[in-house]
């Protein structure tokens, strides 16, 4: 008989949007003692992820069961012979070492407690299954972050007046700061995005061995394009407004293009009438 075990970890962005904890490593440890053979410990209680110590690690290392690498869903498969009662607790870490977007670069390792629990083991065959799953509060996720000099920026495109989100669109992130392009990113089929960006981007160079990197955010704009034709397009002045200013490491911000107007003006080309910002949670300019 074997152990089999699948599920997920992710962040969330904000209260209803997630992101996956893209090539992090899951480990899963045998019981420390605390918890007596044959107890049953209420299940999933997390009082994390707390961070741990280089040390605190090194001192469970005799514990580890099992350990695997998150895909580029969050999705992973865990398996181990039969060596313990499966009414045993399980500790439950994370090991990260970059952001999704820092794949190219060495990054630093930080490991946080996730919990434990005993898995909700069932028989299938010749084995047990059971899934274990945990999403990372929006507060710590920022947290972490931070501390690794990146930001997520998550919503939805929408046109003024219409409920639908904008499939198919190119959003583009600009630093109102010197102008520069700070990340890209397409709309899915019910207008949803999720753009990433490095402190790379805002200081074009890379971060030190143990250089301070939790550092405020960029004044932010946006421009949206549908393959190669600009649809709409921010004043750079809107990064000034508190909604966009020092833009946290997760941020939520919805984007509501306004319709081109033709005005029939002599010696007026036609363009742009201006540009929109609706404030307020789900609105234009959102923000944690």
């Amino acid at each position: 008989m074997c152990y089999l075990l699948i599920g997920n970890i992710s962040a969330l962005i904000s209260d209803d949007c997630t992101e996956p904890l893209v090539d992090a490593f899951l480990r899963v440890y045998l019981p420390d003692g605390c918890h007596p053979v044959g107890a049953h410990p209420k299940r999933n209680i997390f009082n994390g992820p707390g961070q741990l110590t280089g040390g605190q690690v090194e001192a469970k290392k005799d514990r580890l069961l099992a350990e695997t690498r998150l895909d580029e869903m969050g999705n992973y498969t865990l398996t181990w012979e039969q060596l313990h009662l499966f009414t045993e607790p399980l500790e439950f870490d994370i090991c990260l070492r970059h952001m999704p977007e820092q794949a190219d670069i060495r990054g630093m390792e930080s490991h946080y407690h996730l919990g434990v629990t005993v898995p909700n083991w069932k028989r299938s065959g010749q084995q047990y299954v059971a899934a274990y799953a945990y999403i990372l509060p929006v507060e710590s996720w920022r947290q972490i972050r931070a501390n690794y000099g990146t930001w997520v920026i998550a919503g939805t495109v929408r046109r003024l007046h219409a409920r639908e989100g904008q499939s198919q669109l190119k959003v583009e992130a600009y630093n109102a700061g010197n102008h520069r392009l700070l990340g890209c990113a397409h709309t899915d089929e019910k207008g949803r995005y999720q753009l990433r960006f490095s402190r790379k981007q805002l200081t074009s160079r890379l971060m030190l061995v143990g250089e301070r990197r939790n550092i405020e955010g960029p004044d932010i704009y946006f421009k949206v394009y549908r393959d190669k034709q600009l649809l709409w397009e921010e004043e750079a002045q809107v990064a000034t407004m508190p909604e966009r200013k020092g833009v946290s490491a997760c941020s939520m911000i919805n984007i509501i293009m306004q319709d081109v107007v033709l005005k029939k003006t002599s010696g007026y080309v036609p363009g742009w009438l201006s540009n929109w910002a609706v404030l307020g949670r789900k609105s234009s300019l959102v923000g944690h």
